[in-house]
């Protein structure tokens, strides 16, 4: 018996290619890697940085023209402090101002997280003068004279750990003594300051020592000890908070005022 050859049927061969040709679209498909779909905060702010927080004090609030007052002032999570009429400061610091007028002290501080601002205000006053009291302090202290005592009896500079005055302190201290001897009215503070460098405690013990070296000098030149007091603030009240040579030089002085 002879069979005869079977011959394959064309839909059955049509479909059986294009089942083949799908599996290899998928295969081929699945070859590539999935790219992850974009973040929607990737590029958002980030709200959890803190803003700024910033003050500012002033010791005394109150003074008389020609006098000084040390201004203090503390932020958090700045990065550029500025104060009005100073220019920019750092971030944490002290200094003495001596304002001619009522003088508001605008700070600023920008980080980061924002910008904040605070304030104190110093009132400047003019001494007056009653006439007739025949006082000795009115006949040389009247209004302006703070300024005529601080051109003649000037801040005096001391080297590094040196309670010794050097050549041009020795020179302010002779043009002290020549103005207070011809205002015998006139009583005078020195203060004795000192760099933050080292303790508290030696530092204070320098200022001391600092304002007694200009004490005996003035003396030494005729002026009563009965006129003039010290005081030493040692490294407590920085003129200048820059860790610069130049900056704990301003700081290393005795400073003179008029002691009411």
């Amino acid at each position: 018996m002879i069979s005869t050859p079977r011959i394959p049927r064309p839909g059955r061969s049509l479909a059986h290619a294009a089942l083949l040709a799908s599996v290899a679209l998928i295969a081929a498909t699945g070859c590539h890697h999935k790219q992850p779909l974009p973040n929607p905060g990737a590029n958002a702010p980030d709200t959890n940085i803190a803003p700024p927080t910033a003050s500012i004090i002033a010791d005394p609030l109150s003074i008389e023209l020609g006098q000084s007052v040390v201004l203090n002032w503390r932020t958090t999570n700045a990065t550029a402090v500025s104060i009005d009429g100073i220019g920019q400061v750092a971030v944490n610091g002290t200094q003495t101002v001596s304002p001619a007028n009522s003088t508001n002290f605008h700070l600023v501080a920008k980080g980061d997280g924002g910008t904040t601002e605070a304030n104190v205000r110093v009132t400047v006053t003019i001494p007056t003068v009653t006439p007739g009291s025949g006082s000795d302090i009115g006949s040389d202290i009247g209004a302006g004279s703070e300024a005529e005592f601080h051109a003649n009896v000037q801040d005096i500079f001391f080297d590094y750990d040196s309670a010794e005055l050097r050549t041009d302190a020795q020179a302010s201290v002779s043009a002290a003594a020549r103005y207070l001897n011809s205002h015998a009215g006139v009583r005078v503070l020195i203060a004795g300051f000192c760099d933050d460098r080292g303790s508290a405690e030696y530092n204070i013990t320098l200022g001391e020592n600092r304002a007694d070296a200009a004490k005996s000098a003035l003396v030494s030149a005729g002026v009563s000890p009965n006129r003039i007091r010290t005081v030493s603030y040692g490294k407590e009240r920085q003129f200048c908070t820059e860790e610069t040579e130049t900056c704990w030089q301003q700081n290393r002085r005795d400073q003179f005022s008029i002691d009411k």
